[in-house]
């Protein structure tokens, strides 16, 4: 028998003939076998973990810019205020002003600087 139950001779001649590779044409013509073999391969399953926040990360070296590029004035007890809420304060470059920066947390080397150069800590 020529056609091995292809029908015409043109039937099942190339690749396109198989629908595609993999789980292609699971929700087209593969459906009987989705349902039957994979019945969770669509949809959404689970849930998404609960985002932690965490303070970013911001250097002594970075505050002593921003006050000099933002120009802030000094207060009553002659500090520049800096706001930093969420960010944590590192201790990674100098301070050359006395700063009073209020920070989500700081580290042991960053609370040491700023008290080295005049400065205070606000929490």
């Amino acid at each position: 028998m020529r056609n091995h139950g292809a029908g015409n001779t043109k039937n099942r001649r190339g690749a396109g003939g198989r629908g595609g590779k993999g789980m292609a044409g699971a929700e087209k013509h593969r459906w009987t076998w989705t349902v039957k073999y994979d019945p969770q391969h669509f949809g959404v399953h689970g849930f998404a973990p609960i985002p932690r926040s965490r303070p970013e990360p911001i250097n002594l070296h970075d505050i002593n810019i921003l006050v000099v590029k933002s120009a802030l004035a000094k207060g009553a007890d002659g500090l520049y205020a800096v706001n930093l809420p969420g960010h944590k304060v590192l201790g990674s470059g100098q301070l050359e002003f006395p700063v009073a920066i209020n920070a989500a947390s700081f580290s042991e080397g960053a609370k040491k600087k700023i008290a080295a150069a005049g400065g205070k800590i606000v929490e």
